[in-house]
């Protein structure tokens, strides 16, 4: 009862304390049943009307015979609230009570049921009040929460009241902290109450059972001495019981200490059979040293002996070195003057290789000069013609080819304009589509060379829209491109010429989108605008763009990769990833020459021009319109370039692009160009093929005149180069005599050599047999002190055996002491007990 009310206190405290409703019994099927008619008098529904789903001799009435509170109802479902839900979905709350009249006098019990549906998360305390029936205190600090939480019934059941002579049974309410609150009164007949004859009690006599009244007073004094008497019973258990307590705990003290003893005489056993063990371990280790020792010393006496045997042939025979060196030393003495003859010998081979250095730069300087008179033959701008195979679309839609190779050995390429119409065009170097990317490579090769040698040299592919123009300047990882094979061309031919050049070669890669000239190489986006400067002799650059040195063909892949996937392209109705801008790949090469001194500049431009389209045919919109427009711009000042080029036009009107500002220097007549013009063999690009062929037949009609080679003029490294050539031959020459005079005294350290070999021999010996004769001792002394630990062991041994006697009457003593705490520890509860 008070482990589950938990309240400061009852005054008449109720019978029972019920989580079921009070009027109710449960059947075996776990429903509700009213209670016996006979009993009930009457159940007020708290906050709300009786309601009409009841038995017949249920009497629920109205929420009535109240005096303040407000009524409260709620639709939530409440847990444990039998078969009648809807008494404990309303309730009355606040300071009230209620006075029911019109009973008969006598007793009665009073039935509260309560719910929390206000506070329904709490916290306890929120709701904490006092009860009070005919104006006595029945419940205090009582808190519905706290008992069964929220939205489940409660019930207090069998509270026993008196009505007297009015007829009125008086229930408050009165809140401590927040507003009581109650769903339920039900009152019910309370039965007689046997053997209540008086206000005293009843005892029976043991021999004749009659009924004897004992006075309230006189029961409280008999009360308040057994009381008494308990009390001092009580407090000589509570004295014997701390007594025993402390008994107990003194034997388990001493137990407690007699059980460490045992530890620490079992821990220091412990100890002494680990010593006696590692002793053991160190008398067999040094028994096995001394035996290692033993066979040692007889194996090393043995090597010796062989080796002093040794020793004194070897010694025998360079004695007859040391006589044979002595003899050749004085015929080197005597070919002294040999040596004069040997040295001019030497001097003239090295005059001889100077010259055949001479010579061998005197012929690759020929070898450039009639390889560039025969381009210059040919013309400076040189033109390759390459067409693609029908596409997978144009075949499916039964486009016809309009190109003729029957005469493309001679550079001659056929065009079909229409029936029998043919048109011929003449240029360098034709290619089929049969011919793969070696062979377009082979061609141009040569050009590539030229770079190395100091000259400016730009290769470029024009064409339409579609033509493959990106496919050959770039290629595919698997099918390298021009730009590729052309940078490894270039670290090949630098690595076979290392001997008398040295070359570092840089890229930089950059597009002309819109008329505006943009890095692709830069890691972040930049707002500042890039621009060409003019510097001297006509060389162009871009201040600000990036370049990129490379040593190797991997890192220039790398490059090219970057740089590709930065370009702009875009999707029309030509081609879909088509080229929105010209990517321009520049390649710087610096070299210089190792023997001459001579230093160079040049640079190769790599160009892959967007595509030329026509505006109606691409059905270009928005921005797309503006690329091609701008597109179209610069490739027509490109021609206005080649058209003054061709009439030989005092002015060239480089300036109108940045395409043909950038090319200013290789499109002049100090650089070698070499053009791709891209063609479709398809009917239907016949009109933008013949427009193509006719550009690129007025290129090959340009003259430029001869090349000029790209001097470096710092001067300061050619003196620079002239000075290292200068010290490097004093080097040699010196190097050179510096070789003959050891060649002179190496014969004398020989034979010094040899006699010092001899000595260290004799000295090695005596250090051997020093060193046997302190084996020998050391042996003397290992016996020794083997036999100083084989006494040690047995004094150890024999205290070993000292201290297990010790354990042994230890733990005998200590069995006999806790035998007689066990006895006295029996002996004391078995009192406690009979006590």
């Amino acid at each position: 009862m008070e482990d589950v009310v938990g309240f400061v206190g009852f005054d008449r405290c109720p019978e029972a304390l019920d989580p079921k409703p009070p009027a109710f019994d449960q059947d075996e099927a776990g429903s509700w049943k009213p209670a016996s008619p006979e009993e009930y008098v009457m159940f007020l529904n708290a906050g709300d009307e009786a309601s009409n789903q009841v038995d017949s001799f249920m009497k629920f009435h109205d929420d009535a015979f109240y005096e303040g509170g407000d009524a409260l109802r709620t639709n939530e479902i409440i847990v444990d609230a039998g078969d009648y839900p809807f008494v404990y979905q309303s309730a009355r709350f606040g300071n009230f009570s209620y006075r029911i009249d019109n009973f008969h006098p006598g007793d009665y019990f009073v039935d509260l049921h309560f719910v929390e549906i206000i506070f329904t998360n709490g916290p306890q305390g929120m709701r904490v009040f006092n009860v009070f029936m005919q104006e006595e205190k029945v419940l205090s600090d009582f808190d519905i929460f706290r008992v069964v939480g929220a939205n489940k019934a409660l019930q207090l059941v069998d509270f026993r009241v008196s009505v007297k002579e009015d007829g009125i049974i008086a229930i408050k309410f009165e809140g401590v902290y927040g507003s009581p609150l109650v769903s339920g009164i039900c009152i019910r007949k309370a039965p007689e109450v046997l053997g209540t004859r008086g206000t005293g009690e009843f005892i029976k006599c043991n021999n004749c059972s009659t009924e004897i009244e004992i006075p309230l007073e006189r029961k409280k004094i008999m009360q308040t001495k057994l009381t008494a008497k308990f009390e001092r019973q009580i407090k000589d258990l509570s004295v014997q019981n701390n007594r025993k307590t402390d008994e107990c705990y003194q034997a388990w003290m001493s137990l407690t200490t007699a059980s460490e003893q045992l530890e620490k005489f079992k821990m220091e056993l412990d100890i002494r059979t680990f010593e006696k063990r590692s002793l053991d371990q160190v008398v067999e280790k040094q028994d096995e040293n001394l035996r290692n020792l033993s066979s040692k010393y007889e194996h090393d006496k043995q090597f010796w002996a062989l080796a002093v045997h040794d020793l004194d042939k070897k010694l025998k025979i360079m004695k007859r070195e040391r006589s044979q060196l002595s003899r050749e030393a004085h015929e080197c003495a005597d070919s002294i003057p040999e040596l004069n003859s040997m040295v001019s010998g030497v001097q003239a081979l090295v005059a001889q290789c100077e010259d055949l250095k001479m010579k061998y730069s005197e012929e690759q300087t020929q070898r450039r000069k009639l390889y560039n008179q025969l381009q210059e033959t040919k013309g400076n701008i040189r033109v390759f013609c390459r067409c693609r195979p029908l596409s997978k679309e144009e075949v499916s839609a039964g486009c016809a080819t309009i190109v003729d190779f029957d005469a493309v050995k001679d550079g001659d390429l056929g065009i079909l304009t229409g029936g029998a119409t043919r048109k011929t065009f003449k240029f360098d170097r034709v290619y089929t589509p049969k011919d793969d990317q070696v062979d377009v490579f082979a061609d141009a090769s040569p050009l590539v060379l030229s770079v190395l040698d100091g000259y400016n040299v730009c290769i470029f592919a024009y064409g339409q829209t579609g033509t493959g123009k990106t496919f050959t300047m770039e290629g595919t990882e698997q099918n390298r491109g021009v730009n590729y094979r052309t940078l490894e061309q270039l670290f090949r031919t630098a690595e076979e010429r290392s001997d008398t050049y040295v070359y570092n070669i840089s890229i930089s890669a950059l597009e002309v989108y819109n008329e505006q000239i943009r890095d692709l190489l830069a890691t972040e986006p930049t707002h500042k605008k890039l621009e060409i400067k003019q510097a001297s002799k006509g060389f162009c650059n871009v201040p600000g763009i990036v370049e990129a040195k490379v040593e190797s063909t991997k890192e220039v892949w790398n490059v090219l990769q970057t740089g590709s996937s930065a370009r702009a392209v875009g999707s029309n109705n030509v081609n879909e990833h088509s080229g929105r801008s010209h990517c321009m790949l520049c390649i710087m090469v610096r070299s210089k020459n190792l023997i001459s001194g001579e230093c160079t500049r040049s640079k190769l431009w790599l160009v892959d021009l967007a595509g030329s389209e026509r505006l109606a045919k691409t059905d270009a919109q928005g921005e797309r319109l503006k690329e091609a427009q701008n597109i179209n711009k610069s490739l027509s000042a490109l021609g206005d370039v080649v058209s003054a080029l061709a009439n030989k036009s005092s002015h060239i009107p480089y300036r109108n692009s940045k395409l043909t500002h950038l090319l200013q220097d290789s499109l002049g007549g100090d650089s070698k160009t070499l053009m791709f013009v891209q063609i479709s063999p398809s009917d239907k690009d016949l009109g933008d093929t013949l427009s193509s062929l006719n550009f690129a037949t007025r290129v090959r009609g340009i003259e430029l005149g001869p090349a000029k080679k790209q001097i470096d003029p710092n001067e300061l490294q050619k003196m620079k180069a002239t000075l290292d050539k200068a010290r490097q031959e004093s080097r040699s020459k010196d190097e050179s005599l510096r070789k003959l005079e050891e060649n002179l005294q190496s014969s004398e350290n020989k034979t010094r050599s040899k006699y010092r070999t001899y000595k260290v021999q004799q000295e090695r010996i005596k250090e051997l047999e020093d060193q046997l004769q302190l084996k020998t001792s050391l042996q003397n002394q290992s016996e020794k002190q083997v036999l100083q630990l084989s006494d040690k062991l047995k004094g150890r041994e024999e205290t070993f055996c000292v201290l297990q006697q010790k354990v042994k009457e230890l733990e005998t003593k200590l069995r006999e002491e806790n035998n007689q705490n066990l006895q006295y520890c029996n002996k004391r509860s078995r009192i406690l007990k009979a006590s």
